[in-house]
């Protein structure tokens, strides 16, 4: 399946406005969101786990593997409509190092901490069980942040009160800087 919608051309959001000093905020995913799936296939082959066995609380790996993609629309509606949202990426195939950037100008880099959210179990599950890079568990996998907003620094605490206001767990994933010509346009740190 797929989510289809459209947008007046005067309310598009391009991330033109996006600054230095701007802050990243992530909002958590319920999972693996349809993306990375050829490589989950290929550890869970590897690994042959009990898919049915208790892995997270009340579910097990399958129900983990499986939970159904958020999709966000709501919340980001009603956000956009409380506050300016300067850029915004729903992290899906290329995981957070290649779809953030969709949204951001030649000039700037996000930087990303990944110690402001715990990584998801599954994630940890993957990234033992198949040997996977750090790096390339962020560029394949969303590793628990299924999509990224980006405002002003001035509008941070209200974006995340609005966003936890309908439900959403959010967390503050770091900053706009300056980017030099060569650097990478998300940087996971």
């Amino acid at each position: 399946g797929f989510a289809v919608g459209a947008v007046e051309k005067s309310a598009v959001i391009t991330g033109r406005d996006i600054v230095p000093g701007d802050v990243v905020l992530g909002l958590a995913s319920s999972g693996a969101h349809s993306n990375g799936y050829s490589l989950v296939r290929k550890i869970i082959a590897r690994a042959q786990p009990d898919l049915n066995a208790p892995f997270d609380g009340d579910k097990t790996l399958a129900d983990a593997i499986m939970a159904p993609t958020r999709i966000y629309v709501k919340p980001m509606l009603a956000l956009m409509a409380a506050l300016p949202v300067k850029g915004m990426a729903h992290i899906t195939g290329g995981g957070l190092t290649e779809n953030v950037p969709r949204v951001l100008p030649e000039a700037v880099k996000a930087v990303i901490e990944k110690s402001a959210w715990q990584r998801p179990k599954l994630f940890q599950w993957l990234q033992s069980e198949g040997n996977v890079a750090e790096s390339e568990m962020h560029r394949v996998f969303n590793c628990g942040i299924g999509m990224v907003v980006i405002v002003a620094a001035e509008d941070a605490d209200m974006a995340a009160e609005q966003l936890r206001s309908t439900g959403e767990t959010v967390y503050n994933l770091g900053t706009i800087e300056a980017r030099a010509e060569g650097q990478a346009q998300t940087v996971v740190v």
